[in-house]
């Protein structure tokens, strides 16, 4: 699904310009359209467009055909939307450029471009090159930091320098009336909502008090203020300038209060284990407070409360997400199956007993007893089959996430995970 929203945003885009660029070559439409585009990128990872996507797709209901509510299911591949726009404004900002250039090396009246203009026109390409380069799979996750501080500041300059272009353009189109000229430019006022959209979550940066829980040399468990929801997802950072990390959430309680009440209970926890520099250094010196900002957004397992009866599928500390299920409200019946390393010794005895009340029975494979990874794949189809289930959902990590969901579709069991850009 996510490929097939990135090819049918950037193909329709490609099919625009072309008729366009065929038909008229205006530098200013070209600009509009990759200013729109771009404020679209943005949108599609604003938490409060993100959030009115999950509310308004995982709230139809269980009498609905099934393959409606799989289909409604796919709602957390929004990324697709993301990528699809921010390689499709590059497409428009190329066509732009292209038209810039050739009037700076052709023109000879007073509206030839100004060499201040394509100055900045040139710098934010190259910023744009930048800021997609750097998202390609292979590279960003091998080079998550680096991904991440070019995407975000990179992205900042980008506005603000498009912003000063649109100046340029104003002063040399209209200098006596450079505010007339700019709101007539449906650029101009992309450019200003996608800065509002950026700027939103950070008016919301705060630092919060953590108290940590070691509950191995593997594992973490970090007790947060506020609380939560099934498929809440908190970002969280030990300096706000520098790489931030997203976490799913669960209820902090010791007793959970019947799934038909309506208030959280006033914290929540999440899970890290040992899976990479932050993570490590969170484990050697647990920290005391932590930044957070924006709201919490919905995730991937906010989408399972669209079904009657599913298989939950977790490996190591991805069941921390599943323990969310525990507060839910009008939860699906559930089936458990969980592989990890002695899971009581890494995580901890309350986990270990909310495992057990999230399901009584559940299929715990402890690799230390069987000595090694065990493939899960004929396990869930068999559970599957058994309990009727209407969806596996697989929470581990991407590589096995990507693994086992591709193989029980092979088999006819219909399942889903996070993807990369979830």
């Amino acid at each position: 699904i996510y490929r097939q929203l990135f090819s049918l945003v950037f193909l329709s885009n490609l099919a625009i310009f072309i008729w366009i660029v065929v038909r008229d070559r205006s530098v200013v439409r070209g600009a509009d359209a990759a200013a729109a585009n771009f404020l679209a990128c943005g949108l599609a990872r604003q938490p409060l467009i993100v959030n009115g996507f999950f509310i308004t797709l995982c709230s139809i209901p269980r009498s609905l055909p099934l393959r409606l509510r799989r289909m409604a299911a796919n709602v957390y591949q929004y990324g697709g939307v993301h990528s699809g726009c921010g390689m499709a404004s590059l497409l428009w900002y190329l066509g732009m450029l292209g038209g810039l250039t050739r009037e700076f090396c052709t023109a000879t009246t007073h509206a030839t471009p100004s060499i201040i203009a394509l100055v900045l026109a040139y710098l934010i390409v190259v910023l744009l090159l930048a800021i997609i380069a750097v998202a390609y799979p292979a590279f960003r996750v091998r080079h998550h930091n680096t991904f991440e501080l070019t995407h975000r500041y990179g992205t900042w300059a980008v506005v603000a320098l498009f912003l000063v272009l649109l100046l340029v353009f104003a002063q040399a189109s209209s200098p006596n009336h450079i505010g007339e000229y700019l709101c007539q430019r449906p650029a101009f006022w992309c450019v200003c909502l996608a800065a509002g959209a950026l700027i939103h979550p950070w008016t919301r940066l705060r630092q919060i008090p953590v108290q940590c829980e070691l509950l191995s040399s593997h594992a973490l468990r970090l007790h947060l203020p506020g609380g939560t929801h099934l498929g809440k997802v908190i970002t969280l950072a030990q300096h706000p300038l520098r790489d931030w990390h997203s976490f799913a959430t669960f209820s902090d309680a010791s007793q959970f209060p019947d799934p038909s009440a309506g208030s959280p209970p006033p914290s929540c926890s999440i899970i890290v284990s040992r899976a990479g520099d932050w993570t490590s250094e969170l484990l050697v010196h647990p920290p005391t407070t932590l930044y957070t900002r924006g709201v919490q957004t919905y995730g991937f397992t906010r989408t399972m409360r669209l079904f009657h009866r599913i298989v939950l599928v977790a490996t190591g500390s991805g069941i921390g997400p599943c323990l969310a299920f525990l507060e839910a409200r009008q939860r699906p019946a559930i089936k458990l199956c969980w592989q990890t390393r002695a899971p009581e010794k890494t995580y901890g005895k309350e986990i270990w007993e909310l495992v057990h009340q999230l399901d009584p029975h559940p299929l715990v494979v402890d690799t230390d007893v069987a000595g090694r990874r065990v493939d899960l794949v004929p396990v869930v189809e068999k559970l599957y089959g058994w309990m009727q289930a209407e969806m596996v959902c697989v929470v581990s990590n991407q590589r096995e996430t990507e693994r086992m969901v591709k193989a029980l579709r092979a088999r006819g069991v219909y399942a889903l995970g996070p993807v990369f850009d979830s």
